[in-house]
């Protein structure tokens, strides 16, 4: 006998179901229904006929694609390939599309700001509209620029500081390579058996790829010696949970994955260090890595993950800040010996 679809439950059948996969799980059941809903828009997007060109990436695809985060990620990160948003600006050879000079660079940029939201509006707004119609979803659903947002009524009350709307945040400037393509489902799901939640095959970069996007990132953190942290800590986090899963070890030994982060972040993500030099992206990948910042920035960080760790953010008990940095330190040594 087929199951139920979750979207066919009633109001209460579908509160109930929550509250029975809450209670196995130990996760808040409002965080259960985000859930849903983060799939369900997922699956929108994929399914479109410009599917193929779309990259799942970031936080939420560490935690849904790979399993290897145990922190609440809400968000949507996609990769629209660039080859597809401006096939003019692209050479269809070039196995690696990045501009020759900075100045391309720049226009690059310009043109891709101008193009990816008009993309967002005419494209991927009327895509899952659409998708979420033709279920019976209620959804409030806007594009911001180069975001969309999409909005539910939620079945529970006490939302926290969780809000009850997604946010896919879209950027084109790469290929999302290398990736491939993997299962996400409802974190619901094993815990109700007897009903079908949606589930969807997307593009996923590659765990290696997404290690060094974080570890250039948290470089430049530590080299611009920042005193605000607001929302950054995670990144340590990600960072050392993808070493326990073992993709540490295997990005660090992807010589070619390190430098065509570093290329790319050179043309479209140059940033200055504390004494306003350049960041030199292709030295951070090959021996001057730096990823436990000093002084007020690390005072600075230790306090955004007291308010990650106190905002429930982490599903499992959480280590404290000077273990995690200890772990990265080691993580930091590794990569410059390597």
């Amino acid at each position: 006998m087929a199951n139920t679809r979750f979207q066919s439950l009633s109001v209460s059948d579908q509160r109930d179901a929550l509250q029975v996969a809450a209670s196995h799980s130990g996760r808040p059941a409002h965080l259960l229904e985000k859930d849903i809903w983060v799939v369900q828009t997922l699956r929108a997007l994929v399914e479109a006929p410009f599917g193929e060109d779309l990259t799942f990436k970031g936080g939420t695809s560490l935690s849904k694609a790979y399993q290897v985060i145990r922190r609440f990620s809400e968000d949507i990160d996609i990769t629209h390939d660039v080859r597809a948003i401006a096939p003019d600006l692209v050479r269809h050879d070039d196995e690696e599309p990045l501009p020759a000079t900075s100045s391309q660079a720049r226009r690059w940029r310009r043109e891709i700001e101008a193009r990816l939201p008009v993309w967002v509006g005419e494209h991927a707004l009327p895509t899952v509209e659409g998708s979420f119609a033709q279920a019976g979803l209620p959804a409030r659903i806007r594009a911001e620029e180069d975001r969309l947002l999409v909005g539910y009524i939620p079945l529970f009350t006490d939302y926290g500081f969780v809000q009850p709307e997604v946010l896919v945040e879209f950027g084109a400037r790469s290929t999302g390579e290398p990736r491939a393509e993997r299962l996400i489902a409802c974190d619901a799901a094993v815990h109700v058996p007897d009903v079908d939640f949606p589930t969807t095959h997307p593009l996923v970069m590659a765990a290696e790829r997404t290690f060094w996007e974080k570890a250039t990132a948290v470089h430049v953190f530590c080299r611009q010696r920042r005193t605000r942290g607001e929302r950054q800590s995670r990144h340590w986090h990600d960072l050392v949970r993808l070493d326990d899963a073992g993709f540490g070890e295997t990005a660090l030994a992807n010589r070619a994955v390190a430098l065509a982060v570093a290329r790319h972040k050179s043309m479209f993500f140059r940033e200055r260090d504390a004494e306003r030099n350049w960041i030199d992206y292709p030295a951070a990948v090959s021996g001057d890595l730096q990823l436990v910042p000093d002084g007020p920035a690390y005072d600075a960080l230790a306090q955004d993950y007291a308010r990650m760790v106190s905002d429930g953010m982490l599903l499992d008990d959480a280590e404290a800040f000077d273990d995690l940095m200890g772990r990265c330190a080691d993580l930091e040594r590794r990569a410059n010996q390597a």
